[in-house]
C-alpha cells in the first residue's frame, strides 16, 4: 500500500537525482555551519559533489519523458536494442553515423544510423529508454543542452542531433 498518488512518485522519480543532491547539499551546508577543522572541508567538498549532483539530475530529468510505451530499449556493452512490436534491431554507438530525433510520429522518436544498416526507430517513451541518455552521452561532441531543448519544444520536421564527423566514420576492409 502506497501512501504517494502514483503521478507523484513518477516525478519523484525522475527527479529523484536532484532530490539526493538537494539533501547531500544540506547535510554539506550542515557541517559547513556546525563543524569545526576537518569537518567543515568534508562539507565544502559534500555541497560540491552534490551541486554536480544537482546539475546532472536537472538534465536527466529533461530527458525522462516517460514510459510505457510501444517496445524495450536495452543498452549493453556499447550496444543499443530495440525490441518493438513492429520493428528493432541493434546499433552499435561506436559505428553510428547519425542521430536524429523525427518529431512526426506519436510519440516522438529517435532514429540510430548506422553505415551498412537500417535506421533504429525508437519512441522516446519505449520502456528502458532513458538509459539512451548515458549512451548519447558517449558521442564525441555531442551538444547535450541542444538534444534537450529539441525534445522539449519539438520542431516540425525531423532535427539531426549529432553525426559523426565524416574522417573519423570507420569502414571495414
Amino acid at each position: 500500500m502506497s501512501f504517494i498518488r502514483p503521478e507523484a512518485q513518477q516525478t519523484l522519480l525522475r527527479f529523484r537525482e536532484v532530490l539526493v543532491g538537494a539533501a547531500l547539499d544540506l547535510l554539506g551546508l550542515f557541517l559547513i555551519l556546525t563543524g569545526r577543522g576537518l569537518a567543515v572541508w568534508i562539507g565544502v567538498a559534500i555541497c560540491i559533489g552534490a551541486s554536480v549532483l544537482i546539475l546532472a539530475g536537472i538534465q536527466r530529468a529533461g530527458f525522462r519523458k516517460g514510459a510505457g510505451g510501444a517496445g524495450v530499449v536495452n543498452v549493453v556493452e556499447g550496444a543499443v536494442s530495440y525490441f518493438g512490436p513492429l520493428t528493432g534491431g541493434v546499433v552499435s554507438i561506436r559505428e553510428m553515423s547519425h542521430l536524429r530525433f523525427d518529431p512526426r510520429h506519436t510519440p516522438p522518436h529517435w532514429v540510430l544510423e548506422q553505415p551498412g544498416h537500417d535506421p533504429l526507430f525508437i519512441p522516446m517513451n519505449a520502456e528502458g529508454a532513458e538509459a539512451l541518455f548515458d549512451a548519447f552521452e558517449g558521442l564525441e561532441g555531442l551538444n547535450t543542452q541542444h538534444m534537450l531543448r529539441v525534445m522539449n519544444d519539438p520542431p516540425a520536421a525531423p532535427v539531426v542531433i549529432w553525426q559523426r564527423e565524416t574522417s573519423t566514420v570507420r569502414r571495414l576492409t
